[in-house]
């Protein structure tokens, strides 16, 4: 019953009228007398296809955007079963219609779970072929308006994710800018109360001699080293933005430690308190950025002092480890928390630097949220909550690690952890 007649493609004819063009159907049969019914009965209605083997069917799909294959089961050579499956290999959107005359509910079980859409028998009837082709084309329109809308989602979404991408940046810099101006206001507190000092001391005089003049000296040396400093902060701010990585040189600690006595020596939260600043009998030479580190110690001492209004001391103070931390040693509570467990370079030797103070401690509710920028439990002319953000911003850029240790009634300590080399 293989027919050797050549197969034929029609061309795509546009519907009058209409500026859309036709839907495609393609079928498939090993004989001709089904194909060529098939063919009065549709056409006109849509774009024919006609192949008499599997093969054939397949070289067309490959070559065709078809909507709709209606095949027989039983086919010599490749089944419509088979067919079916390679099809759908094609285009997983072609909707396939199943001929049958003598297929087993097993072979119709399987091609409607390979894809089929429907099933009819032969001989057919044309209103139900009509139907079942009708219902397979809007099934086709369907899948095809849902994959649009699909990819119009995913194109809002990604649309969405690169506005997020802008506005967290925004808030990024924000965040820096804000820190620029918190990080600058330690070294102008020192310098406006040199100042303050220096008028005082001089007074209305009309010239500076002896004991004073060595008094304006010394202060003018350290109003010179604050503004450094504020340029220092200004350009490592500058530098992130600008995403620079340049390596930073190795700096003293004891010069670190001085540098930080003159910060917090005539700062407002240190009045009434103690501040007790161990040097190192040793000096040790440490591979980071000299300011981020003031920074860093400076801001934990502040937020030392400023924790409680009754009078309590902050005592700063480290050491060298000649080998890496044990990691597993650091757990997450109620009253410990580490801070870049993941971005720590732990390799040692490693510099270890401690503040603590005698406050009243961090409740366990709180300890999580301590770190987020602009929380604080602090009145709002007492802190900004960024003191703490900033702290662990260096900490991560230093490939460093920050240990957490609190306790109700007895106080809390902050040990950093920098790689040294």
């Amino acid at each position: 019953m293989n027919s050797t007649l050549p197969t034929d493609t029609a061309v795509k004819p546009l519907i009058p009228g209409n500026s859309s063009p036709k839907r495609t159907l393609l079928i498939v049969d090993d004989e001709e007398g089904p194909r060529q019914s098939l063919r009065v009965v549709f056409k006109g209605e849509y774009d024919l296809l006609i192949a008499n083997d599997g093969a054939r069917a397949i070289e067309l799909a490959k070559q065709n955007k078809i909507d709709v294959v209606i095949t027989d089961i039983r086919m010599v050579g490749m089944s419509g079963v088979e067919l079916l499956g390679e099809l759908k290999a094609v285009d997983p959107a072609i909707e396939v219609i199943m001929l049958t005359a003598y297929e087993t509910v097993d072979t119709l079980r399987l091609a409607l779970r390979l894809g089929a859409c429907d099933y009819l028998n032969k001989p057919f009837d044309i209103t139900t072929m009509r139907k079942a082709v009708a219902n397979a084309m809007e099934r086709r329109s369907l899948g095809e308006e849902i994959r649009n809308n699909g990819q119009q989602l995913q194109e809002l979404q990604k649309e969405l994710q690169n506005q997020k991408m802008v506005e967290e940046i925004t808030r990024t810099r924000g965040e820096i800018y804000a820190s620029i101006i918190h990080d600058i206001n330690g070294p102008l507190t020192v310098i406006s109360g040199f100042i303050q000092l220096m008028n005082q001391r001089i007074g209305g005089g009309n010239r500076v001699e002896g004991e004073d003049l060595d008094f304006v000296k010394d202060r003018l040396k350290t109003i010179t080293r604050q503004v450094t400093n504020c340029i220092e902060i200004s350009r490592r701010y500058l530098g992130f933005l600008r995403q620079n990585s340049d390596e930073s040189p190795a700096v003293g600690i004891n010069h670190i430690l001085s540098d930080l006595h003159e910060l917090l020596r005539v700062h407002p939260a240190v009045k009434h308190n103690e501040l007790v600043i161990e040097p190192f009998l040793e000096d040790v030479a440490v591979r980071i950025n000299g300011t981020d580190l003031i920074q860093i110690l400076l801001n934990l001492a502040v937020n030392g002092f400023q924790c409680a209004p009754e009078k309590h001391s902050v005592r700063i103070h480290g050491c060298q480890l000649p080998q890496s931390l044990d990691l597993t040693q650091f757990t997450d509570s109620l009253e410990e928390r580490l801070v870049n467990r993941e971005g720590f370079r732990n390799v040692g030797p490693l510099l270890s630097m401690t503040v603590t103070d005698t406050g009243p401690g961090i409740p366990g509710e709180i300890l999580p949220k301590i770190f987020d920028p602009y929380f604080t439990t602090k009145a709002a002319d007492q802190g900004t909550g960024l003191g703490l953000n900033v702290v662990q911003r260096l900490v991560k850029e230093a490939k460093a690690a920050m240990h957490v240790r609190t306790k109700i009634g007895q106080g809390t300590t902050f040990t950093v952890y920098v790689p040294i080399n």
